[in-house]
């Protein structure tokens, strides 16, 4: 009899563990799923590579992948390393056919000085009320959180990082783009 119980609670504690919710909560909200169509958006941004342009939406990256990564605050240390990162790496994305874009809740202003003393040539973009980054599951009031969202050329969501170590961020990104650009190609 005692066996037989143990039996039946470890495969009610399977079957428990089998079950997924629908979509996974971490700290910042909901993440999105990978597959699934990304949320647009529609952000102020700053960008030493085409300085005339002030805004950017998810339809201006449609056709190219994109590495959308969002990160707490310009000029602090692990913000510093992630954007010298992918700045290190832009002209290999670009290669890819990839663009680079980093989310925050810093001014535009703030970008501006950023981007210029880092001499980042890809878009930083602006958002204080973390609508963009609530919508990707990345906000903590009053901060974005570190998470980066690697998107294909038709807005799908084909990987994700939460709760990203800035030290190597960019070149883990690059090879998974590399990864999925070789899966897509089959």
């Amino acid at each position: 009899m005692r066996r037989r119980d143990l039996i039946l609670q470890s495969g009610l504690l399977l079957a428990a563990l089998s079950i997924s919710p629908p979509r996974a909560k971490a700290l910042g909200g909901v993440v999105l799923e990978t597959g699934t169509d990304v949320p647009d958006f529609d952000l102020e941004g700053s960008s030493q590579q085409t300085p005339n342009k002030e805004r950017w939406t998810l339809s201006d990256f449609r056709g190219q992948w994109l590495a959308l990564y969002f990160y707490p605050r310009d000029f602090t240390g692990g913000c510093t390393i992630e954007a010298r990162g992918f700045a290190k790496l832009l002209n290999r994305y670009q290669e890819l056919d990839a663009a680079v874009v980093g989310i925050s809740a810093d001014s535009v202003d703030d970008h501006a000085s950023f981007c210029s003393s880092e001499g980042l040539d890809f878009p930083l973009l602006s958002d204080p009320d973390g609508v963009v980054s609530k919508a990707y599951g990345s906000w903590m009031a009053p901060y974005s959180l570190r998470h980066t969202f690697l998107i294909d050329p038709q807005g799908k969501l084909r990987q994700r990082w939460v709760a990203v170590r800035p030290s190597g961020h960019a070149q883990e990104v690059l090879d998974e783009l590399i990864n999925q650009r070789n899966n897509t190609a089959v």
